[in-house]
């Protein structure tokens, strides 16, 4: 299906939003491009990442029958994202003005009045906070630069408690952190360089607390809004690093208390004017790329962070949790000394990188240790957690006496695994069905490399374990050795159900025999090194040979 003649204000939709339309996986709706002919072709977007006209896409899941009834979020979101395609934040602000009575009498845009709908189905919080989980989840990153994730704003609030009775961000985005630290009935200021996000901000704490919340437009480190505002707590996320950040215009700036920030470093920038904020006695969380911990253009302010007992603590936290990015990130967190005898002598790092990112990020014995001034005080001033973090000591006997069982039941496992096979010679040469006829006809999906039966006629396992066969394997080579696994040019032997389900349930034994010989490989490496490991350092002695075997 292909209209010549589309709008260009034609809403569209990715690849993941058809899936969620229809109930199903992003593989279906790869497989459905592929064997539908008539299924819309891309409007709009990229190769890689195509776009597709929704109204086209809706009439070719109805004409399949394909389709699932859409709930008034998923229609109000799909009404925002065509009119607001550069920047949903306006969007679900001008939705949350409207519920909240702030904008025009007679709302003109389709989704305002859509919203108000659906408000009065449920609330305007609910809506609203549907609204904010769909953008912060949102695969288009054309506004990650103004939403720090729910993961983000729960590991800050994990970290900074909830005693703060001023809370203040100077990169507040939407409010994810602003709204989630401090005290509930904490006073809360920020600053936004999109007013869009500052507007969003205001009115999500007014529906959601309620608090005395302030937050002013414009660039932080070019044109501070609080000039001589401090607070108890000050949290940021800041902006991707770049080196426009206003360098040139700063620098003779007050906030540069421990040095003039290096050009390439605009998160030491952050940090400086985070700290300036604040107030005596109180505390500052900045997330930090890992790479700020050991840059040597940022060494001496981290020299001097560490040397006048400023820094309390870095947290390395999982990958998972920026908006921007899928790479693990750094909290860095402060402490404005009151008194100088305030200052700390040790800095706590806490090693968290491999934690489970929706977990509650509670550190064990082992992920933490407080690490000496004057040992972070060398030419690096290497301030990353996992270079100063041992990791936890192995229970040698516990664990090799757990690899020797795990080992006696995968060789009992591998005795059993190999089905019984009959030796009597049979002829699979003669009637066979090409496999690209059976997925032509329907009968047979395409699982990335694997086959699929969509027939009670075919057995599914039968299919893989003849694709997999010599013959098969053979027109998958080509004359320079090189293998390409096409499902459609296999054959298989032509055969009842019942024949089937038995091979099927020969391939599939053998499959489990492979695994049980992948493990047993990796169990014997693993109960060597136990065992080496555990003699060597004393952990583990040879047994006495005059003890009975079952007590060994």
């Amino acid at each position: 299906m292909q209209n010549t003649a589309r709008n260009s204000d034609e809403q569209h939709v990715t690849a993941a939003d058809i899936a969620r339309l229809a109930g199903v996986t992003r593989a279906a709706v790869s497989n459905w491009r592929r064997r539908h002919d008539d299924f819309p072709s891309p409007a709009a977007g990229t190769k890689a990442s195509p776009l597709f006209a929704l109204s086209e896409v809706r009439a070719w899941l109805d004409s399949q029958h394909k389709g699932v009834e859409e709930s008034g979020e998923v229609r109000l979101w799909q009404a925002l994202r065509g009119e607001h395609p550069e920047t949903m934040v306006r969007g679900v602000a001008d939705v949350a003005e409207a519920l909240r009575g702030e904008g025009p009498a007679e709302p003109a845009a389709p989704s305002v009045r859509a919203a108000l709908r659906l408000a009065e189905e449920t609330s305007p919080a609910r809506v609203v906070a549907a609204l904010l989980a769909r953008l912060l989840a949102s695969p288009q990153r054309a506004d990650a630069e103004t939403s720090s994730t729910p993961r983000l704003a729960r590991a800050v609030a994990r970290f900074t408690g909830a005693d703060a009775a001023t809370v203040f961000d100077p990169a507040c985005g939407v409010g994810s952190l602003l709204l989630a630290a401090g005290s509930p009935d904490a006073r809360r200021t920020g600053q936004e360089i999109d007013p869009d996000a500052a507007r969003l901000t205001r009115l999500r704490a007014a529906m959601e607390c309620s608090a005395e919340v302030e937050v002013r437009a414009g660039d932080s480190l070019r044109a501070d809004r609080w000039p001589g505002h401090q607070a108890e707590l000050v949290v940021c996320d800041p902006p991707t690093p770049t080196t426009d950040w206003g360098r040139e215009e700063l620098l003779l700036d007050p906030r540069w208390e421990l040095a003039l920030p290096p050009r390439a470093e605009s998160e030491l920038a952050w940090l400086q004017h985070a700290y300036a904020h604040t107030a005596p006695g109180g505390r500052a969380a900045v997330v930090m790329s890992t790479s700020a911990a050991y840059r040597r253009t940022g060494r001496r302010i981290r020299a001097d962070l560490v040397r006048r007992g400023l820094l309390t603590e870095v947290v390395a936290l999982p990958a998972g949790m920026a908006s921007t990015h899928t790479q693990p990130v750094h909290l860095w967190l402060l402490r404005r000394p009151a008194a100088p005898s305030e200052a700390v002598s040790s800095v706590r790092m806490t090693d968290l990188s491999s934690a489970d990112p929706d977990g509650p990020l509670e550190p064990g014995e082992h992920q933490r240790a407080d690490v000496p001034l004057i040992d972070l005080l060398d030419d690096q001033v290497d301030l990353a957690p996992p270079h100063h973090v041992a990791p936890a000591p192995p229970d040698h006997p516990a664990d090799y006496a757990a690899a020797r069982a795990d080992l006696r039941d995968v060789l009992d496992a591998l005795a059993r695994g190999l089905p019984p096979l009959d030796g009597a010679p049979r002829d699979l040469g003669g009637a066979q069905a090409r496999v690209a006829d059976l997925i032509d006809g329907g009968l047979v999906e395409v699982d990335g490399a694997a086959l699929r039966s969509a027939s009670d006629l075919l057995d599914t396992d039968y299919l893989n374990g003849f694709l997999r066969g010599a013959a098969n394997t053979r027109r998958s080579t080509s004359a320079s050795g090189t293998f390409q696994a096409d499902a459609r040019s296999a054959r298989v032997p032509q055969m009842d159900i019942d024949a089937q389900r038995r091979y099927g349930a020969a391939f599939r034994a053998l499959d489990d025999f492979e695994q049980q010989a992948r493990r047993l490989s990796e169990l014997a490496a693993r109960a060597a090194g136990l065992a080496r490991d555990g003699l060597t350092t004393g952990a583990l002695a040879p047994a006495d040979p005059s003890e009975p075997p079952g007590e060994r």
